[in-house]
């Protein structure tokens, strides 16, 4: 199977169910094969070929996801770059990846597009969506409308010429530590890991999820892959400035299922749920980072009745670990065991196997380890080593986790995070969580900053609400000696009105250092 099959299939199958909505607009499964159909047959006609990038700098929109789709009807690998990335940025991950078509909003880029069309050389032509598409497709004969692709073009579905070897997408990393990196998935990583997930979440056609992620970050790609293999139906939006709007658009449309990330839930736990009719509501799933024991209780009673899925991935190999819910009371700070067919162990740093109470690297083996690093073998080398069976590779995350004596994985922190002061290893996601269980903090992060007689001191940044008003640092700190080591409790406590974030809404803590 082919990722593009998803999308055929379901149309087959379910040709007048509605399978997106989105800016006002409900698309059927029909609807949205034979758009997709129409771009392809334009990206092949105008110099897309087996194998090439198509760059996508979209918001979330209806364009992005025919444009996904397109590309791998063509037989091309897409790579959808954040919307909000900078001139400087776009065009290196155009000339890392050598993409041959970018798709952009026209008002965004019509005035960059002559520049990056003369800077990136590997560019055939740009292809521009809204308002403003028309007058930036009239700069250049190298430039068109997503409009006159759907006016122009046949329906009819173009030759499938792609084996589930060949690459369907390039995803990049934030690039916080250097260049951004291309993470290369076949069709057959995207396939096995959207079935996967699909499994353990047991999502089924009747299924209504929403996704306010980016489809640059993979959490919020995979909701309209996976969306379009069960054959349910996404509601996509455009992210969570506005929560009591999207609570209104999740009543609305009677959403089963809601994919998020700490921070969204951080807001939620803050609000008045009660005038909002959730009670369609199934399941709730996190990732990006783990979400604190307490933010799990608070989540639990604000959403009662509604599972609640831990998760942890990355990236490399996509989805790692989950939590099955029925473990939600028992192991709380847990992000659970490998997802189904997969493998992982923890391992230290000669290579042995850890057991039960150990930390070291987790290590992820199966068919969700994707392909490696667009042209940087030397960093692919460090991620991806030699695995048990000869010929294959397995994934180092580079994270610290703990094993528990029945095999359940906690998150210990990452391997450069670790935090070494006065002799001692300290997990900033510990201290974290102490944090997260005072009254009144609504966000926390910790870092290390330089102390000439400790090495490294312990810094925690904090966010408030109403509850917290009264908090001073003296008071954290003191519950923070009641709760923890005395070599994990922080020097210096710094109080924020809100926290850094990623595009992806990951606390971002190289804005804090």
């Amino acid at each position: 199977m082919l990722v593009q099959d998803f999308l055929i299939n379901s149309a087959r199958r379910l040709p007048d169910k509605t399978a997106l909505i989105c800016d006002g607009q409900r698309l059927t499964y029909a609807q949205l094969d034979a758009m997709t159909n129409r771009m392809a047959n334009a990206l092949r006609e105008n110099g897309v070929n087996r194998g090439d990038r198509v760059a996508i700098h979209l918001n979330n929109s209806v364009e992005t996801v025919v444009a996904i789709f397109a590309t791998l009807k063509a037989g091309g690998v897409f790579v959808v770059v954040n919307h909000t990335t900078k001139p400087d940025k776009l065009l290196y991950i155009l000339n890392n990846a050598r993409a041959t078509a970018l798709i952009a909003d026209g008002g965004r880029s019509r005035n960059i597009a002559p520049t990056i069309l003369a800077d990136a050389p590997s560019l055939k032509f740009c292809v521009f969506t809204g308002k403003k598409a028309s007058a930036a497709a009239d700069a250049n004969p190298r430039f068109f409308t997503f409009d006159a692709f759907q006016t122009d073009f046949t329906a009819d579905r173009p030759p499938q010429v792609n084996i589930d070897l060949d690459l369907a997408c390039l995803i990049y990393t934030s690039g916080s530590t250097g260049d951004p990196k291309g993470v290369m998935s076949d069709h057959s990583n995207v396939v096995f890991v959207a079935e996967s997930v699909i499994e353990y979440l047991e999502n089924v056609e009747d299924d209504i999820l929403i996704n306010l992620l980016p489809f640059s970050f993979d959490y919020g790609l995979y909701q309209l892959l996976m969306t379009f293999r069960f054959g349910g139906t996404l509601v996509l939006e455009r992210g969570f400035t506005y929560p009591a709007a999207i609570l209104k658009k999740m009543v609305e449309e009677r959403v089963t299922g809601f994919p998020g990330v700490p921070t969204m839930f951080a807001i939620l736990l803050q609000m008045d749920l009660s005038p909002y009719d959730l009670s369609h509501l199934r399941y709730i799933s996190n990732t990006a980072a783990a979400l604190p024991p307490s933010h799990i209780q608070e989540l639990r009673e604000k959403f009662p009745g509604v599972t609640i899925y831990s998760m942890y991935g990355l990236t490399e190999t996509k989805r790692t670990l989950y939590l099955p819910p029925e473990q939600l009371d028992k192991r709380p700070g847990s992000v659970g065991i490998a997802i189904p067919g997969t493998e992982v162990w923890v391992e230290d740093e000669d290579g042995n196997r850890l057991g039960a109470g150990e930390i070291g690297e987790l290590v992820v083996r199966g068919r969700h380890v994707m392909r490696g690093y667009w042209e940087a073998p030397e960093l692919t080398a460090l991620r991806y080593r030699p695995g048990p069976i000869p010929g294959e590779r397995v994934c180092y995350t580079g994270d610290l986790f703990r094993m528990d004596e029945e095999g359940f994985l906690y998150f210990v922190g990452r391997k450069d995070d670790i935090i070494k002061s006065r002799g001692e290893k300290v997990a900033p996601k510990e201290v974290e969580n102490v944090l997260y269980g005072l009254p009144g903090v609504v966000e926390a992060a910790v870092v290390g900053v330089p102390d000439p007689i400790l090495g490294e001191a312990v810094k925690a940044f904090v966010v408030v609400d109403g509850d917290g008003a009264n908090l001073t640092e003296g008071k954290v700190l003191a519950y923070c000696r009641a709760h923890m080591e005395d070599y994990m409790v922080p020097r210096y406590v710094e109080f924020r009105d809100e926290l850094p974030k990623t595009t992806s809404g990951k606390i971002k803590k190289t804005g804090l250092k």
